[in-house]
């Protein structure tokens, strides 16, 4: 990102490092390769010859750029269940075994009963593992949803039928049909669920994936998407270590939205889906961009345009023009709440520069709203009597006035230096992008 900081245009040249880096984060987050080829090449028509924001450097704004189209693709379509078909609304649920679908299907009954108020019956067609009926049974017991009692010597599609007619007659309002996994895809099964299918006309046919399923998920996605009208995707154990690369991977090849993801094993850890958080995780940031958004809600760009002009023409950096910059940083959470978003790497650099902390520039600012606003306009007026009454009037000692009339004068000077040669911009750039802000005797 170094290499960018500073341009004011975006080029082949100048992102195509950047681009490498991201092609990398997204392959080691398991997102499959023609994705993210497709993905790369999107960013790159997208992105060359774009200006960028001044109150961020053109790096940073290509990450949340790259980020954006991210969020975009996974949430395309997201929507809530179409839970206004005639009822029972069958639900039906596909996927590998081992992906989570018998506990994502007692999850969603209780989602379904506690915030649409619906009356759930759960049926299971897995009849080659009575050990998933029973698990579903139980499930069902715990979370006070009712439970259509599965044979596992007949038919997978008889039971489903079975289980469609009772919630019918006993006018249930969504009926959810688990089926059965293999570790892999197989014809057998691709057959037996087609006709699940066929019999109960699902409403929702959802393909239940393990977010750390990597290529399997790949496979398996092109494999149900085949055989199967999908509606959406429920991503699950996103609350792993894995970074989630298979969200956008079975977002790209089946077309469904995800719609939810399973965020840990309880039964109520199950949400809509949200891309921004999958999207930070699969370019493995931190919370980098969270960062940057702050920075770009924050910086006041028609503060920092009038600086520019006032210094271009000479004029000095006075405390006035220092408390408007201490107030942006505390608009931020203070330096070290940014300090926080850094990656590791990052973070460890930025923890040698010298930066105050929330309390530094709380005080620093009550110091300079004790001073009259002809004090602020010529600190060289500031004389002893007139320190020991800013220091009364803002709860410090003369020595803390002392450290910030100092420290004023450091940026005065660095101030100077950057508005000669268009330095400015680069500076008001990187002052916006979080960069280190001297403490009290700098």
């Amino acid at each position: 990102m170094e290499s960018l900081r500073g341009r004011g245009r975006l080029t082949e040249e100048n992102i195509a490092d950047t681009l490498r880096q991201v092609r990398m984060a997204l392959l080691e987050a398991d997102v499959a390769l023609p994705v993210v080829k497709g993905f790369v090449d999107t960013i790159r028509a997208k992105v060359v010859g774009q200006e960028f924001d001044k109150s961020l450097t053109p790096g940073q704004m290509l990450v949340k750029l790259i980020h954006d189209e991210l969020i975009a693709l996974m949430g395309a379509g997201v929507r809530p269940l179409n839970l206004r078909a005639q009822p029972p609304v069958v639900i039906l649920l596909a996927g590998l075994q081992g992906a989570g679908k018998t506990t994502s299907a007692g999850k969603l009954a209780k989602w379904l009963k506690e915030n649409e108020r619906k009356k759930v019956l759960l049926a299971s067609t897995d009849v080659y593992r009575p050990a998933a009926i029973l698990q579903l049974e139980r499930l069902a017991a715990q979370l006070d949803v009712a439970f259509f009692p599965s044979d596992p010597k007949k038919p997978a599609v008889t039971l489903a039928k079975e289980a469609l007619t009772e919630a019918k007659q006993a006018l249930y309002d969504v009926l959810i049909v688990d089926t059965a996994g293999r570790l892999h895809v197989d014809d057998e099964m691709m057959v037996e669920i087609k006709d699940i299918a066929g019999a109960v006309s699902p409403t929702e046919t959802l393909f239940v994936v393990d977010s750390m399923a990597g290529q399997d998920a790949v496979n398996a996605a092109k494999a149900f998407g085949a055989a199967l009208t999908l509606t959406g995707v429920v991503l699950t154990k996103t609350d792993g270590d894995a970074r989630g690369g298979a969200a956008l991977s079975v977002r790209q090849i089946t077309g469904a939205p995800i719609l939810f993801m399973g965020t840990g094993e309880k039964t109520d850890a199950l949400e809509p889906f949200h891309a921004e958080r999958v999207a930070s995780r699969i370019l493995g940031m931190g919370d980098v961009l969270s960062l940057v958004e702050k920075v770009s809600q924050s910086v006041d760009r028609e503060q920092a345009e009038k600086l520019a002009r006032k210094l271009k023409k000479g004029k000095d950096f006075d405390l006035e023009d220092l408390h408007d910059q201490l107030q942006q940083v505390e608009k931020m959470g203070g330096l070290s709440a940014l300090m926080d978003k850094l990656p590791a790497q990052l973070a460890g650099k930025a923890a040698q520069m010298p930066q105050g902390n929330e309390k530094d520039i709380k005080r620093q600012l009550a110091m300079i709203r004790s001073m009259t606003p002809g004090e602020r306009r010529y600190p060289k007026t500031i004389d002893a009597s007139r320190k020991r009454r800013i220091a009364a009037g803002s709860g410090v000692h003369v020595s803390e006035i002392n450290k910030l009339l100092k420290n004023h004068m450091q940026m005065q000077k660095m101030m100077k230096t950057f508005s000669k040669g268009g330095g400015l911009r680069r500076l008001m750039s990187a002052f916006g992008g979080g960069g280190g802000f001297p403490r009290p005797g700098g």
